[in-house]
């Protein structure tokens, strides 16, 4: 009988469910910087209604981006970079995020909406995830500061939903 079939993991199965913090910092630094481009270019397309959030979410993952860009010169981190750990489950949906949805020249709110709350989903579960797998450390706390910050988005983008989906404007 297949060892895999009784529930063991062979060594290679290991392997593959790791990964290093550097590769999870670049595919993180990455996604700040894809969100950033795509609602810069979204921003003059959208509807007044929403071009503020859209215009805060620049700001928002801009920073996220410089964040990342400054942890990777932080001799701490540098330190730790090539630490694995476990591949969260959440992974595959945040790397998912870096292909960008094509909206047309005139996207309509509520799926403006939908996909930035999809956004930031991704974000907090992954940045949740990094956050009880990393050591101690510089990263550590980004994570658990970025998982934080994801959710107060997060709750922020649903009241916005709801004003402009439900109650016919913000």
């Amino acid at each position: 009988m297949n060892k895999q079939s009784q529930g063991h993991v062979s060594g290679k199965e290991k392997l593959q469910a790791c990964t290093t913090l550097q590769e999870i910092l670049e595919q993180a630094t990455d996604f700040e910087r894809t969100a950033r481009d795509f609602y810069a270019a979204l921003a003059p397309k959208v509807s007044k209604r929403i071009r503020f959030l859209v215009d805060e979410l620049v700001i928002e993952e801009q920073a996220h981006y410089d964040l990342f860009l400054d942890l990777a010169k932080d001799p701490d981190v540098i330190h730790q970079i090539h630490i694995k750990i476990n591949v969260p489950s959440s992974n595959k949906r945040f790397s998912d995020c870096i292909q960008l949805p094509e909206l047309g020249e005139n996207p309509d709110d509520q799926t403006i909406l939908q996909y930035a709350l999809g956004r930031e989903q991704a974000a907090m579960d992954q940045y949740h995830a990094l956050a009880e797998s990393t050591p101690e450390g510089p990263l550590k706390d980004v994570f658990v500061f970025l998982a934080q910050e994801e959710t107060e988005h997060k709750n922020e983008l649903e009241k916005i939903y709801y004003e402009v989906v439900h109650s016919g404007g913000v």
